[in-house]
Order: C-alpha cells, then sequence, then structure tokens
C-alpha cells in the first residue's frame, strides 16, 4: 500500500503546498540575514562617521580653548609671577583677570566647556588641589601622555553645577612661552553627556551596546561595560593590528556570536566600538522563519486532512474496488460479488467503474463455465498426443538392439532384452494413472540401460544415485528414457564409448532429476533455441526431430506449469547436463486433473 493512490495524493499535495514554504522559510530569512547584515554595517559605519565628525568638532575646540588659553598674556602673566615668587596681592589680582577671561571663554562657549589652570603644586584658578599628582587623569597625562581623558568628576571648576557632573578632559601642558618650560597643566573640560547622547544614536537594538574605549579598553565614557571582556580583548588585539581605520570583527562566545564594528577615531587614541549579537540583530528574520515554518506546519497537517477527505470520496471506494479486482484475480468472483454493493461513491466515474466490475465478473463466470471443459479436454487430448510419440519411438530403438543381438547369434542376450523389453511394455501399457512413484519410473529406466549394457558391453557405463526420499514422490510417466537415449546417442556420435550419470534428490520443496553425459555436448546456439521456444506448442508441431527433449519438456509444462523449470549445462565436446526441477506443492493434483479429463 506505499504506492496507493492515496499515498501518493499525500505526496503529491506534500510536495506541491509544504515543500515551497519549507524552502522560502529557509531561503527568505537568509535573505534577509544577509541584507541585514550588509544594511546594518553600512548604516553602523555610516553613524560612526557622524559620531566621529561630532567629536572631532567637539576636541577641536578644546584643544583650540586650551591654545587659547596657553597663549594668552594673562594666563603667562599669571604663571610668571607664580615662578618669581611675586607677592601675593600681585599674584591673586593676576589670578582674577585669569578668572574672568576663563569665565568669558566659558560663557561664550556653546557647549558649555569649563576651563582650569593648574600649576604643578596644585594651585589652580578654582581652587587648590593638594592631591593633584593622584588624581587618575592627571597620572594618565604625565605617565601614559594621554591628552584627552575618560569620564570623571572635576571638583575643582567654576560653578557647583558643573562640579557634580561628569566630564572628559583635554589636557596639555602649561608652558611658560619665554622659557618654554611646562609648570602645570591646562586642563578642558567638556560634559560626558555630549558624546554619550550622540553614541546613544548609534544602538539599533536593546541588547545592542556601543562604547568608546581608549588603547587600554577602558570605557572613555560613564557606564558600565556590558560585552564580554574576552570579545572585547579579542576585538581590540586585531583592531590595533589592522591598518583599517574602520571595519567588522566577527567573534564567538559561549555559543554566541558577536558582530564587532570599530573604527577609530582621529582623537588620541580613541576607538569607537558597536557591538550587537546575531540572535538580536536577526531575531526579526529569526521569528519570520519560526512563522513560515509554522505555517509549513499547519499546511502539512491541513494537507493530511485534504487527502484523507478526498479519499473518502474517490481513493476510499477505488482501494475497495481494487480489493475486489483482488479477489477476481483468484478466482474468487462470490467474495468479488458481496464486496462490490458495499462500495458507495459520489463520484460518478467511480460509480461507472463499479458498474463494470460487476458485469466483468458476470461474464467472466460465464466465459469460464462455458471453456473449462473444454480446456480439460483440449490439454487431456494434447497429453495424450505426446505418450503416443514416446511409446512407438523407444519401442523402435529396443527392437533394434535384439536384432541385433540376434545377427550376433547371442541367444541368452536376446532372452534377456525380451525380459527386459516385457517389463518395459507392462510399463507403458498400464494406463491406470499418468503419474506413477519416482521408484518405478526408476525400474523402468534400469530395465532401458539394462538393455543397453547388453548390446554396448563395455562401451558403456550407466551409473544412478537415488535419493530414497525422491522414490514415493509422485511424477508423470516417460520422463527419463528420452533425455537418457540421446545422452547415449550423442555420447557415441564422435565417441566410443558412454558415461551416463543419474541422479534424483529432494532439495528443498523440489525434485531434482539429472541425466549427465561425456559426449560432444550443445551449443549456445542451440540451448538459446530450445530456451526461446514454448514446448508445449513445438513439440506437437515436430516431424520426428530431436523429440526426445521437447517432447520431455512439453509434456512436464503442460502438466506442471510454472511449477515446472530445468536447466542446461553443456560444453562442446566434455559433455551435457540436463536437470529437471518440479515443485511438489502442485502433488497429484495437476495429474488428476488431466484423469477427470478422460
Amino acid at each position: 500500500m506505499l504506492f496507493s493512490l492515496r499515498n501518493r495524493l499525500l505526496f503529491i499535495f506534500t510536495c506541491l503546498l509544504t515543500i515551497p514554504f519549507v524552502i522560502l522559510s529557509i531561503m527568505i530569512p537568509n535573505f534577509f540575514t544577509s541584507e541585514i547584515r550588509a544594511q546594518t554595517q553600512e548604516l553602523t559605519i555610516e553613524m560612526m562617521d557622524q559620531f566621529s565628525l561630532y567629536a572631532d568638532s567637539i576636541t577641536t575646540q578644546a584643544e583650540d580653548l586650551g591654545k587659547q588659553v596657553l597663549v594668552n598674556q594673562t594666563t603667562q602673566e599669571w604663571l610668571r609671577l607664580n615662578r618669581q615668587g611675586a607677592e601675593k596681592e600681585e599674584i591673586d589680582s593676576s589670578m582674577n583677570q585669569l578668572r574672568q577671561g576663563l569665565s568669558s571663554i566659558m560663557i561664550n562657549n556653546s557647549n558649555a566647556m569649563s576651563i582650569s589652570v593648574l600649576l604643578d603644586d596644585g594651585t589652580g584658578t578654582w581652587g587648590n588641589h593638594a592631591t593633584l599628582h593622584e588624581t587618575d587623569w592627571y597620572q594618565n597625562f604625565t605617565q601614559n601622555n594621554q591628552m584627552y581623558v575618560k569620564s570623571h568628576l572635576d571638583p575643582f571648576q567654576q560653578s557647583h553645577e558643573m562640579q557634580v557632573k561628569k566630564v572628559n578632559s583635554y589636557i596639555l601642558p602649561l608652558i611658560d612661552t619665554n622659557t618654554m618650560i611646562s609648570a602645570g597643566v591646562i586642563k578642558v573640560n567638556f560634559p560626558s553627556v555630549l558624546l554619550e547622547t550622540a553614541l546613544n544614536k548609534i544602538k539599533k537594538g536593546q541588547n545592542e551596546h556601543t562604547y568608546l574605549l581608549n588603547q587600554y579598553g577602558e570605557n572613555v565614557l560613564s557606564g558600565k561595560i556590558k560585552t564580554p571582556s574576552l570579545i572585547l580583548q579579542q576585538s581590540l588585539k586585531q583592531i590595533t593590528a589592522s591598518d583599517d581605520q574602520e571595519g567588522l570583527i566577527e567573534a564567538s562566545y559561549q555559543k554566541e556570536r558577536y558582530l564587532v564594528f570599530f573604527q577609530k577615531l582621529p582623537v588620541g587614541d580613541w576607538i569607537l566600538i558597536s557591538e550587537v549579537t546575531e540572535s538580536e540583530l536577526f531575531a526579526r528574520a529569526n521569528q519570520l522563519q519560526q512563522n513560515l515554518l509554522l505555517t509549513s506546519g499547519i499546511l502539512f497537517v491541513l494537507t493530511i486532512v485534504a487527502s484523507f477527505l478526498l479519499s473518502n470520496t474517490i481513493t476510499g471506494p477505488l482501494g475497495k474496488l481494487a480489493k475486489a479486482m483482488g479477489l477476481i484475480e483468484r478466482g474468487d468472483f462470490s467474495g468479488a460479488k458481496v464486496l462490490l454493493p458495499v462500495i458507495k461513491s459520489q463520484n460518478n466515474e467511480v460509480d461507472y467503474l463499479i458498474d463494470v466490475t460487476k458485469h466483468t465478473i458476470g461474464r467472466l463466470q460465464d466465459l469460464i463455465e462455458t471453456e473449462y471443459e473444454a480446456n480439460l479436454r483440449r490439454k487431456d487430448a494434447e497429453y495424450k498426443a505426446l505418450l503416443l510419440q514416446i511409446n512407438p519411438h523407444f519401442l523402435n530403438n529396443t527392437l533394434e538392439i535384439i536384432g541385433s543381438l540376434a545377427l550376433q547369434e547371442k541367444n541368452r542376450e536376446v532372452m534377456n532384452v525380451s525380459v527386459y523389453l516385457g517389463k518395459m511394455l507392462r510399463y507403458s501399457l498400464n494406463a491406470k494413472s499418468n503419474s506413477v512413484p519416482l521408484g518405478e519410473e526408476i525400474n523402468y529406466i534400469k530395465s532401458y540401460t539394462n538393455i543397453l549394457k547388453l548390446r554396448y558391453e563395455d562401451m558403456i557405463t550407466i551409473q544412478m544415485d537415488i535419493d530414497p526420499d525422491t522414490v514415493t514422490l509422485p511424477i508423470i510417466k516417460f520422463i527419463l528414457q528420452p533425455l537418457v537415449e540421446n545422452a547415449v546417442k550423442y555420447s557415441f556420435s564422435e565417441k566410443t564409448f558412454a558415461d551416463i550419470f543419474i541422479k534424483t534428490e529432494k532439495v528443498g520443496n523440489q525434485i531434482s532429476i539429472s541425466i549427465e553425459d561425456k559426449g560432444i555436448g550443445m551449443s549456445e546456439e542451440m540451448i538459446s533455441n530450445l530456451q526461446q521456444t514454448d514446448e508445449t506448442l513445438t513439440v506437437l508441431e515436430s516431424k520426428g526431430n530431436s523429440i526426445g527433449l521437447r517432447n520431455v519438456l512439453g509434456r512436464l509444462k503442460l502438466t506442471y506449469g510454472n511449477d515446472f523449470s530445468y536447466l542446461i549445462e553443456s560444453k562442446k565436446n566434455e559433455g551435457t547436463k540436463i536437470t529437471l526441477l518440479i515443485d511438489l506443492k502442485r502433488g497429484d493434483g495437476q495429474d488428476e486433473g488431466i484423469n477427470r479429463g478422460r
């Protein structure tokens, strides 16, 4: 039932409806994934460029302010007075002027930048910083030469409001322009929120993280780094080793794949990094794929339901009709007649097939009843015609043997041949049954071979290997003598001796009978012609040529049908072996049918 109509319809519907959706559910998300990756990279790089320009404008402004303060005469005067150890009143007056100048700069600055001027001893414009040398930003500047320091709180700014907000700073040395000696630092602060607000615009999802890092992997702005440190370390290592100013790095961590976009900023050693996982970036594509697969599953279920509904109107009745046809094929017309009325269909074509099948059953029964007895009589007539061909044939050969012995005045041998011939005639004239136990057929052959031995004496050797389990098995008469006769004939045709071997055995559920000689053998063409010929037809049309083998094969074919087979093994000038195989399941049934026909 694997290839039944129902299963084929189910398979076709599944292929037409489900498979395309499955393919689309794979191809479309993959297409979207590649497009999303490309567009994300393009858009991220574009926004990174915008951030880079914005950061560069702020830091450039900070640098300009720092340099402007450095070369300012008030700054240089305050520095000179402090170095020369001038009077406190004079120094304070100069500081007030410097503070006024710094305040003016801050007021005019749109980005709320503030400026502090600090000496190495911690003296500053907005207060003294005794622990200046211990602060992180000062150490990073003096030890690591970082002119741009990360976000921090600076308590020494002009207003209290700015002191509680985190700032980033641009640091440059406070140099005496006359002596070029550094005496402190100028610190330009700008609010960290300026860069943080611009940085947040680069994010594409809730789980996407964007950072502004320095070469040590430290966050330049405020906030905690949520990206795994291993991913950042791997990415920074590749970024610093690469000459590319921007690009994409892919890394894996704990079964998750990360896409790390980067851009090296022209501001100090800052590196802009935007990191997102593939699961987050392709979440919508994955959701689409899940929805398509779910749709495919629903279509698959609907296909099965539709196929079963269709089977109720078409394939169901056709399946029952096929079952009825199977009963007809096995000859069970009564069972088919019982099954046909229960087949119901709403399809006119199927109803027509059911009606035609009913009519066909009736016609077949009539034909069988009419032709059955005629066929039996015809088969019985063919069988008897074959027997009439055998008896005169072997009798003529035997009489020739007796005549030859009489000419040689071998009276005792003539008497023995007559006894053997009498046994053979009694066997052949017993017409009570067309089948006999195989043992009786063997005894018949023994009488025949004894006649041959008397004629040819030492020139012939006949050996028999008879399986005791086969002597009681039924077999049709006169199948061995023509084969033995042919074996002797073709052995003496070109040789001076004949070596014949007869063997019977039970092989599984078959009787195996073989006759083997060492004669001239048969050509491949002769064997091929014999196997391609219908023996049941040609044997009755024969005019006496090669009647022995064809006669035997024809009788066996007529009697046993497909339960009979044979094998011919022959080599030129080496001999021939003919093996007859008869299926035991037939028993005497076939022969009994023939006898009833008589």
